[in-house]
């Protein structure tokens, strides 16, 4: 895809101070009530730019979007994006000359450094795609997992352009042989005193994902901001957003994944209880999933008669081909349509399905099917860390109709 038939506004720069910025910390998430019922914060400095009305702000470095926010447009506002940082951002300076940020390449015949104003030569390509934090659905879990209780709002669909991955490999005489992981390393300012590994935002993923990944500088048509990356970002479609690299300094091909805590570690699907280990799955891949946004958990009671009943769906690596809406918990399903364009196989469909509903309760579903034949499951895979949540029976909205 070339070019993204909507408008997008271009979206404000960040401005925000590097002592803000050292407060938004390390600090574990406390567990807490679903996302919904969060009480309300402030918006971080390095996040000011965004509707804070669009937001529950969970802590400095996570702020959900709200479930009534989406609407009905496939690609999300930058101002209405969630946020989730792993670590601090850099210091602001770096998106005023955002040209002389410089990413190191390894792994390939001819390893070398580029500024990201060279990079800009080399080639160009954009990209709508899901973007979603590895957690997102976490508040649904009844174990309470420590960590953000998300409910939807940690994704967004969002267009991103830069230069494609595979484009610089080849430039440099192309990956080494016997290297089958694409690592990325984050370009935060670590902690001091501590060991790097323990605390570096550092992943690997499949060398295969190369082939749709870019190296974006441009986020919905406008430089992408500190909170989202900028001035350079590891964008690999279909994975999860721990897995698209903000701040990208180096990118190198390897044998083995990273030694990094976060990916040795971090992000595993370990059995609930246990702690995470390298035999165990990372979080990589996003599954098929859906859920309704209108009418909204926020909602007040309906009034009777036609309700359009809308929402998202999307696949991870394979598009949405199908979604069904319940009205009552999964017993009976109906076909649901899509609505917008289709901006490609990693972006998320908008779906509609009219309803006459008469004074009542309902329990409102969705459930995706993928072109893989791939269906959202009805229930979540229960693990310690609340990742992967794709549940269509976690996602379900109860209302009542008057």
């Amino acid at each position: 895809m070339n070019e993204c038939p909507i408008s997008l506004p271009r979206r404000h720069l960040l401005a925000g101070s590097a002592s803000a910025l050292a407060a938004a910390g390390l600090a574990t998430f406390a567990r807490g009530s679903l996302a919904q019922t969060a009480a309300p914060k402030p918006l971080p400095a390095f996040a000011s730019w965004k509707d804070p009305a669009s937001f529950i702000v969970h802590s400095s470095s996570t702020i959900e979007t709200r479930r009534s926010v989406f609407g009905t447009s496939v690609v999300t506002p930058a101002e209405q994006l969630y946020v989730r940082n792993n670590l601090p951002p850099p210091d602001p300076a770096v998106v005023i000359d955002r040209d002389a940020w410089e990413l190191t390449i390894e792994g390939v015949k001819t390893p070398r450094k580029f500024t990201l104003r060279e990079l800009r030569t080399m080639d160009i390509e954009t990209t709508a795609m899901v973007l979603q934090c590895s957690g997102n659905g976490r508040g649904f879990f009844p174990n309470k997992p420590s960590g953000t209780p998300w409910t939807v709002g940690a994704a967004g669909c969002v267009v991103w352009s830069g230069v494609p991955v595979r484009r610089v490999a080849e430039a440099l005489g192309g990956v080494a042989p016997g290297l089958a992981y694409m690592t990325g390393t984050g370009g935060e300012k670590l902690p001091e005193g501590l060991d790097p590994l323990s605390v570096i935002v550092e992943r690997s993923v499949p060398v295969q994902a190369m082939g749709d990944a870019l190296l974006a500088w441009e986020m919905n048509g406008a430089p992408i901001s500190l909170a989202h990356g900028g001035p350079l970002r590891l964008i690999v479609p279909g994975y999860t957003g721990v897995n698209n690299i903000k701040y990208i300094k180096r990118l190198a091909f390897t044998a083995r994944e990273s030694e990094a805590k976060i990916m040795s570690h971090g992000y595993r699907l370990s059995p609930p209880g246990a702690k995470g280990d390298p035999s165990q799955p990372s979080v990589q891949e996003m599954s098929v999933k859906s859920w309704i946004n209108s009418p909204s958990p926020e909602a007040s009671t309906l009034k009777a008669g036609l309700v359009q009943i809308h929402g998202v769906a999307f696949g991870g690596l394979h598009a949405v081909s199908r979604v069904e809406v319940s009205l009552d918990g999964g017993k009976k399903w109906s076909d649901a349509r899509f609505v917008g364009p289709d901006l490609g196989r990693y972006a998320w469909r908008q779906f509609v399905l009219a309803a006459k509903l008469p004074p009542g309760s309902f329990t409102l579903v969705s459930r995706a099917t993928d072109v893989a034949g791939n269906v959202q499951p009805e229930q979540r895979l229960e693990n310690a860390g609340g990742y992967n949540n794709a549940s269509w029976a976690d996602h379900a909205v109860n209302v009542s109709v008057a």
